[in-house]
This record gives C-alpha cells, sequence and structure tokens, in this order.
C-alpha cells in the first residue's frame, strides 16, 4: 500500500517514505495523541493478500517487541487499519549506514563508533533468537551513539 504525505493510517499521519523492501515499506509518521514522530511499517501492496507474508510481519513485529536494548529499535505497537497491518516503532534521524559510507571507505574509529553499538544490538538480538530481518546498512540508522538498528 504506498501512503502519500498528508494521508492518514489510523491515527498516524504520514509525513514522508523512509524506504522500502521485501518486507515491507517505511513510513516518517506523526502520532498525534503522543506529539512525536514515528516509523510505520506497512506490507507491500502485493503482500497484503498473501497470509503467510502477513503472519511473518505479525511475527517479526512480536519477536522485535520482545527485545529491549539500547541499540535497537523500539516497538510501539502493532495495528491494523483500512485493511493494512503496520508496526509503529521508534523513529530515528539521520541517514541510513550505506548512505554516509563513502566509496572509499572509513578510519578505522569511525568503523568502531558504528561497529560496537551494533554488534552490542546484535549480540543481544542473537541471544533471544528474537527478530529474523537480515542486518543490511540501509537498516541501520548512522548517528552519534547510541546507534539503534531497525527491525
Amino acid at each position: 500500500m504506498a501512503l502519500h504525505p498528508g494521508t492518514t493510517l489510523g491515527p498516524y499521519e504520514i509525513l514522508s517514505l523512509i524506504g522500502a523492501g521485501g518486507m515491507g515499506e517505511v513510513y516518517r509518521a506523526r502520532d498525534p495523541r503522543l506529539n512525536r514522530d514515528v516509523s510505520i511499517k506497512v506490507l507491500p501492496a502485493d503482500r497484503v493478500g498473501d497470509e503467510d507474508r502477513r503472519r511473518r510481519f505479525v511475527q517479526e513485529a512480536h519477536a522485535a517487541s520482545a527485545l529491549n536494548h539500547p541499540h535497537i529499535i523500539t516497538i510501539h505497537e502493532i495495528e491494523a487499519a483500512d485493511g493494512n497491518d503496520f508496526i509503529v516503532m521508534e523513529y530515528v534521524r539521520g541517514k541510513s549506514l550505506d548512505a554516509v559510507i563513502p566509496r572509499h571507505g572509513v578510519r578505522l574509529g569511525e568503523v568502531l563508533r558504528i561497529a560496537i553499538p551494533v554488534h552490542l544490538g546484535a549480540n543481544d538480538r542473537g541471544a533471544s533468537r528474537a527478530a529474523s530481518a537480515p542486518w543490511h546498512p540501509s537498516r541501520i540508522p548512522a548517528r552519534p551513539p547510541p546507534l539503534r538498528v531497525r527491525s
């Protein structure tokens, strides 16, 4: 389901598209009840009728919500509106890691600033066997510590 700025999904006002992939489209949205920005992940339009995909989407939300780590995005809720299931999660400002790493790479200090929090989040995530989303630089916001990993 492609959402456009200014439309609403449940109580949330869509502000912009953050990214899209096989498991969903992620939007920046405004939660008027708590006066904060959130990220919303929605199943792609071509997957809404796929019960297996829908089940995995909900399972991903449940698994990610079981994690509580300073380097992993917080899941606020899973909701349904207008025939669409969606996950509401913490919004993290900034560009993704794949957008900020130059072609020639980065210095060791910068690698460690990014890699250590990612490792800590991955270690906690792996220990819980909770979340199944693959690790990819587009899922890791590059910002000053603490870094968070999108589910």
